[in-house]
């Protein structure tokens, strides 16, 4: 005969503090038991509440970790741009650079039948939308982050500065080719500024409000820069943005364009700026000056692409309407109209006479035409939307919502080598009628069926899942490929290949409830884990949970503390290496003072004594060094940057991360935290003749091992009681009722120091959550005993 008891939880704290269940499903939510009558809490974690309720504290900044794919040199995410990079010499290679939707750049040095990845250039923190070379080794890029950036396109991936002006995405950029200091940018925010980058980057000309080093918002004497601009990524994937006035250099502001722009072209003396966007009309500018020229009307969609020819009096457009115009600046009207695609065009390039045009967009094909006579040719089909063109010699260079970048032959030096081979049409005028003439009369057939190079990317992720262990994330990637991710380390512990991603998230379920400390998205092509405080360190489990060798089996650890942990392991050894001592001891102040006065700002500061603070980072919080996490955050000082966890070399301080980072990692400190107790009933199940336990409601901290629970239950009904009270079986008698006991519940250091009396006649209990139980066997073995919960 089993005592059946009910574990009743008040609703409202179970909204926050859901039981965590051992054993099969790892955990039970961790209460260390204390009623509100005389027994202590076990584990018990000191609350700490916001001490002034009158006032709402401001939102604190995030830091967010990506977690990169094994291998590094490739991209995860679709290719947004390309700009290549001739070489003078002879027997020199040429570069052909690429900028992703992963947020970060590469340079990859180009051979007849390869490319090889050189460089990666890693400081946006959003899209780069799009890039162009100036001068003869400064590359600008620019991306939704807000920004534009320069980097030394022949470093190793060095960021010289950060340029912020804009308020919202940044689209679009253009250089000028012969004036190499001329570049135009464009973007969502309806605004077009002309910087002349060299003045841009002069530390005397430099404006403090506007221009800063991307890494680390340090000029180059060492002084803090303010920013024009600062930006955070909400949980949502939004960014906020508050923009401050301008002083010292200013771009050239281009007014006029009421929505966004998409689309930027300049011809080669940086006279002339060609505009583009949702408001369907193409707009000229004087460069110089930003002052308005005129306006082209004739598209129905949004304009998507440009070119200029050298001289600046004829432009191509590319639109949504999926047409293709040719414009006469001086006659200031459209000279011809090509219909050849069947969808938006996103992608112009043009010979360099400007006699023909390569195009692609959304129709997922690259077409040829001659301007002049209307002849086009199907060059090839792909499998994703076009995004951008590079023409390379007799090659084209095609880049899509892919994260592979293909070449393909182009006979740029003589296209009419292609319209030679046949299957050539005469481009329509209306997009409607798509009027095409061939020798057949049939859909064209695509020049080329392979590329001559692929370089390969890796697929994006495009659906996650985070477990109920707060621990995995499944994903599928755009590949169809399966994978779960340990995010506490940064690595995929398991490939399951193409699978359903469905059923092996039913298989994968647990009936284990752990608290939301962190948020992911897959907006850069692999997972973004988002740590906010104070609700990252609301999850705690056990270190034998965790199969932590060498740490008492019922420390708490605090899952985003050691995460923090593992992400700033080299930066602490850094840090350490430059300081010339070792990191702070437990509850230790930081030395530096905007920490120092932060921390001050809350009345009370939770300080976690149940584990030490030293510098080892346990095996679940280790990190890989061969494919290490990029850190995205924001200092007290400076804009958003991202690095490599690896590439920290010690010399950021307590102004470039957040301040409970610090606190929490340097001095072993939580944040106030709230409800950090589940209050519940303890009742005899229905039909069963114990007395109800008169000790009234229980609370209990937010997880705990299920045999406290059953060690409370058994010491109150039968420990108080003489051994002749049980049956031969074990069980409790029926009618005994241990509501006189005055002992405490059995913390876990009784249960390992020896069996109670009790124990070794093996009770069988039976545990209840709102009168239903769970399929969950072998909890507690030293009881040979059942305990089921569910909620």
């Amino acid at each position: 005969m089993s005592l059946g008891v009910r574990l009743i939880i008040d609703f409202v704290d179970l909204v926050f503090y859901l039981i965590h269940i051992e054993s099969l499903v790892h955990l039970i939510c961790d209460y260390g038991l204390t009623g509100d009558s005389d027994f202590s809490a076990m584990h018990r974690v000191g609350s700490a509440s916001n001490g002034n309720n009158s006032t709402r504290p401001r939102k604190e900044k995030r830091l967010t970790y990506v977690l990169n794919d094994s291998d590094d040199s490739k991209h995860c995410a679709g290719i947004n741009c390309l700009a290549l990079l001739m070489s003078a010499a002879s027997d020199g290679s040429d570069y052909l650079f690429t900028g992703s939707r992963d947020g970060r750049l590469k340079r990859w040095a180009l051979g007849v039948d390869r490319a090889t990845c050189l460089a990666t250039f890693e400081s946006h923190v959003d899209w780069v939308n799009d890039a162009v070379l100036v001068g003869d080794s400064t590359l600008v890029s620019c991306s939704s982050d807000t920004t534009l950036k320069t980097w030394n396109a022949l470093s190793f991936g060095t960021c010289t500065r950060t340029l912020r002006q804009h308020s919202d995405y940044v689209t679009c950029l253009a250089a000028a080719e012969k004036n190499n200091n001329t570049v135009a940018s464009g973007g969502l925010g309806g605004e077009v500024f002309i910087w002349d980058i060299e003045a841009a980057l002069a530390p005397s000309k430099c404006n403090d409000a506007m221009v800063d080093e991307s890494s680390n918002g340090i000029n180059g004497s060492g002084n803090l820069l303010p920013l024009t601009s600062l930006r955070t990524i909400n949980s949502s994937d939004n960014m906020s943005m508050h923009t401050t006035q301008t002083q010292g250099y200013v771009p050239i502001s281009a007014k006029g364009h009421k929505d966004s722009v998409y689309a930027l072209t300049m011809n080669e003396s940086g006279t002339i700026l060609v505009s583009g966007g949702t408001e369907k009309v193409v707009r000229v500018w004087d460069a110089r000056s930003g002052s308005k020229t005129l306006k082209l009307r004739g598209h129905t969609d949004n304009i998507r692409a440009l070119l200029l020819d050298s001289s600046g009096r004829y432009c191509l457009s590319g639109s949504s309407d999926s047409m293709i115009r040719l414009w006469d600046i001086g006659q200031q009207r459209c000279v011809h109209s090509y219909a050849v695609h069947t969808d938006s065009v996103w992608a112009l390039a043009s010979t360099p006479t400007f006699s023909h045009v390569y195009s692609g967009g959304r129709d997922f094909s690259l077409y040829l035409t001659d301007l002049q006579t209307r002849e086009s040719s199907l060059l090839c089909t792909g499998e994703h939307p076009i995004l951008q063109l590079a023409l390379h010699d007799d090659s084209i260079w095609v880049a899509s919502t892919d994260s592979s970048v293909h070449r393909w032959p182009a006979e740029g030096c003589d296209p009419q080598k292609i319209f030679q081979r046949g299957n050539s049409f005469l481009a329509g005028n209306l997009s409607f009628s798509r009027a095409r003439v061939s020798p057949e009369g049939s859909t064209p057939v695509p020049v080329y069926k392979e590329p001559t190079l692929t370089i390969l990317g890796t697929p994006a992720i495009v659906q996650h899942e985070v477990l109920s262990n707060k621990r995995h994330v499944l994903t599928k990637d755009a590949s169809g490929s399966v994978k779960l991710w340990e995010i506490t380390k940064g690595i995929v512990v398991e490939d399951y290949g193409k699978v359903s991603f469905e059923e092996k998230k039913e298989e994968l379920f647990e009936m284990v409830s752990i608290p939301a400390w962190f948020t992911v998205d897959t907006r850069l092509g692999s997972l973004s884990v988002h740590l906010d405080t104070p609700q990252c360190f609301s999850a705690e489990m056990y270190s034998a949970d965790l199969n932590i060798v060498g740490k008492p089996e019922d420390d708490k650890v605090n899952l985003a503390r050691e995460t923090l942990k593992g992400l700033l392991a080299h930066w602490l050894r850094k840090r350490k290496q430059r300081m010339g001592s070792p990191a702070p001891a437990n509850g230790e102040l930081l030395s530096g003072k905007e920490t120092a006065s932060r921390s001050s700002t809350h009345s009370r500061i939770e300080v976690d004594g149940s584990s030490e603070n030293d510098a080892m980072v346990y095996p679940p919080f280790e990190f890989s060094v061969t494919s290490p996490p990029s850190i995205i955050t924001e200092g007290t000082h400076g804009g958003p940057w991202r690095k490599k966890i690896t590439d920290l070399d010690g010399t950021k301080d307590e102004k470039d991360f957040p301040w409970w980072c610090l606190d929490c990692v340097l001095n072993n400190r939580l944040p106030p935290r709230e409800n950090t107790k589940c209050s519940f009933y303890l009742q005899p199940c229905e039909g069963s003749s114990v007395q109800i336990l008169t000790q009234g409601k229980l609370s209990a901290p937010r997880i705990l091992r299920i045999h406290k629970v059953v060690n409370y239950v058994i010491e109150k009904m039968v420990l108080d009681k003489p051994l002749d009270s049980l049956s031969a079986e074990g069980s409790i008698a029926p009618g005994l009722t241990g509501s006189q006991s005055q002992h405490q519940a059995v913390g876990d250091g009784s249960f390992r120091s020896g069996f109670q009396p009790w124990q070794k006649l093996r009770p069988s209990i039976e545990i209840l959550c709102y009168n239903q139980a769970s399929n969950m066997l072998s909890c507690m073995q030293s009881y040979d005993s059942v305990y089921c919960m569910v909620f």
